[in-house]
């Protein structure tokens, strides 16, 4: 369960806060997250992280001041999404070879 982890909401954080969250972290800390990320979601992009993270710890590196579990939590939308059936986009076919017009109408190979 991820409330275990040193990174509050981990499940729920973009990788780009996770990226920055990961860098005050010792190792053992980080090789329980990356044992719940392989365990869970197992994502690429974010085991990409995580081990370039471990890598660079194994490397020398130390932990960046602070601590995630200050870190504000993921949020959400406001008020929730605007976004409805009634604001959705028509839809569309693909481009054939990426030529306006060589696109077959709706219905047709």
């Amino acid at each position: 369960m991820s409330n275990d982890l040193p990174i509050p909401d981990y499940d729920q954080l973009p990788l780009g806060d996770l990226r920055h969250r990961v860098r005050s972290l010792s190792r053992d800390e980080l090789a329980l997250v990356v044992e719940h990320e392989r365990g869970h979601g197992n994502r690429v992009p974010v085991l990409e992280v995580l081990t370039a993270r471990l890598a660079e710890l194994d490397d020398g590196a130390e932990p960046s001041g602070g601590d995630p579990r200050n870190a504000p939590g993921a949020g959400s939308t406001p008020g929730g999404s605007p976004v409805t059936p009634a604001t959705s986009p028509e839809p569309s076919m693909p481009l054939r070879h990426a030529q306006p017009g060589q696109t077959a109408a709706p219905g047709r190979p």
